[in-house]
């Protein structure tokens, strides 16, 4: 499902990236694949200084279909950014990889927040962060953080995952399980 970013896979994943519907709302906005292979690159430099975390999501035959990674890291927090290419949205791998690299980023990597900033017109991004049981709105918890984001031109809407609460909702899907399995 996830797995560490690879440049032989950069070609593919920017056809995928270049769709209309996904375009306008991924971080990097590249013209062509050398560009994107680019971009690549320095997010692994960033990964390698502690800046960012970045993932290739991958489908149930190991293909590439998507990116998730943890942006501007500071003090133990950063800003999620996910994308999955149209043939494979709907089908559940985007609530499959936010569980997985946050198990990774909480557990394995010395994070205690996640923020997600959506564009307040991606409604598809809003549903499916807000399907999330351990995502909270972060816009009065965090005002400052919230006037931050919106001080430009392009409008957001705060989003965050705090450790404690993505391991008390974990652990409890976990126990629901075991219940079911007896």
């Amino acid at each position: 499902m996830l797995k560490y970013r690879d440049l032989s896979e950069t070609n593919e994943l920017y056809q995928l990236m270049i769709h209309p519907t996904v375009f306008p709302y991924v971080r990097h906005k590249v013209n062509s694949d050398e560009e994107y292979l680019f971009i690549t690159k320095q997010l692994l430099e960033e990964e390698q200084l502690g800046k960012t975390i970045s993932r290739t999501i991958t489908d149930d035959w190991g293909q590439p279909i998507g990116t998730i990674t943890l942006y501007d890291i500071q003090d133990g927090a950063g800003f999620l950014g996910t994308w999955i290419g149209v043939p494979f949205q709907g089908k559940g791998y985007n609530q499959a990889a936010k569980h997985e690299f946050l198990k990774e980023l909480f557990f394995e990597k010395d994070i205690h927040t996640v923020f997600l900033r959506i564009r307040k017109e991606n409604e598809k991004s809003k549903r499916a962060a807000q399907k999330l049981p351990y995502v909270i709105d972060a816009t009065e918890t965090n005002p400052a953080l919230y006037e931050e984001i919106n001080a430009g031109e392009t409008k957001f809407d705060l989003y965050k995952i705090p450790k404690d609460l993505f391991y008390i909702v974990s652990a409890n899907d976990q126990s629901n399980e075991e219940e079911q399995a007896m």
